[in-house]
C-alpha cells in the first residue's frame, strides 16, 4: 500500500517511518535552497511562507510566467542537500518544517534537527526533473523573487509527489551513513584479496 503524507504533516504521521521507507506527498511543497536558508539563519530575515507542518524541496526549478500572471512548472529537480547541512537544524527549529526533500544525504546537524524537532529528510531520484513537474498541480505563489528563479520560494500544490526515500528519520537514523558503514565493511576483505594478487607491483 502506497504511503502518502499530506500537509500539514503531524509528528505522529512521521513516527512510524524508518530510513529506506518510500513515501509520496500531497499538499504544499515549497522550493527552498541555499540563499533562502542563509537569509533566515544568518541574516535573520523572516521567511514569508508558513512552513509549519509543510515540506520544502531543495530544488532550483525552471518556471514560466504566463500572460495572465500565473506560473507553469517546466522542470523541478533536486539540489544536493548537503549544501544546506550547516543551516538545516536551525531551519527546522525556526520554521516547523516536517519534510525536507533533496538529493543525496545530509549530516549530523540535520540528524539532530530531525530527532529533536520530529522531522524527516527524504531523497527524490535524480534525473527526473521533468517527470516531477507533472506532479505539480499548480504553483500557488512565489516569494523572494529578487533572488532569481532557482532561489525563489516557489509554493507548489503537489499530488502524489515522489517517490521519496526516507534518508533521515525522526530517530536520527541516517540511511547514507548506514550504507557507508556497510559498504566499507564489505570493501575491506576485497581490497585485501586484491592486494594479495598485485603485491608484486612496486
Amino acid at each position: 500500500m502506497k504511503k502518502i503524507l499530506t500537509t500539514p504533516i503531524r509528528d505522529e504521521d512521521l513516527e512510524d517511518l524508518n530510513v529506506g521507507d518510500v513515501v509520496y506527498l500531497n499538499g504544499t511543497l515549497v522550493t527552498c535552497r541555499d540563499v533562502a536558508h542563509r537569509r533566515l539563519i544568518e541574516l535573520g530575515r523572516e521567511i514569508p511562507v508558513d512552513l509549519k507542518g509543510n515540506a520544502i524541496f531543495h530544488a532550483g526549478p525552471i518556471v514560466v510566467e504566463k500572460d495572465d500572471g500565473s506560473f507553469e512548472m517546466i522542470s523541478i529537480g533536486p539540489t544536493t542537500s548537503m549544501r544546506m547541512e550547516k543551516f538545516e537544524k536551525e531551519f527546522i527549529e525556526q520554521t516547523g518544517v516536517k519534510l525536507i526533500v533533496g538529493k543525496g544525504g545530509m549530516g549530523p546537524n540535520t540528524e539532530e534537527g530531525c530527532r529533536k524537532y520530529k522531522a524527516v529528510h527524504a531523497v527524490f531520484p535524480g534525473g527526473c526533473a521533468v517527470s516531477a513537474a507533472t506532479q505539480v498541480e499548480r504553483i500557488e505563489g512565489a516569494e523572494w523573487r529578487d533572488l532569481g528563479m532557482p532561489e525563489t520560494l516557489w509554493i507548489n500544490k503537489v499530488r502524489e509527489f515522489g517517490p521519496l526515500i526516507i534518508s533521515i528519520d525522526t530517530k536520527g537514523n541516517n540511511l547514507f551513513e548506514q550504507n557507508k558503514a556497510s559498504f566499507n565493511a564489505r570493501k575491506q576483505p576485497i581490497i585485501e584479496e586484491i592486494n594479495q594478487q598485485i603485491r608484486f607491483i612496486k
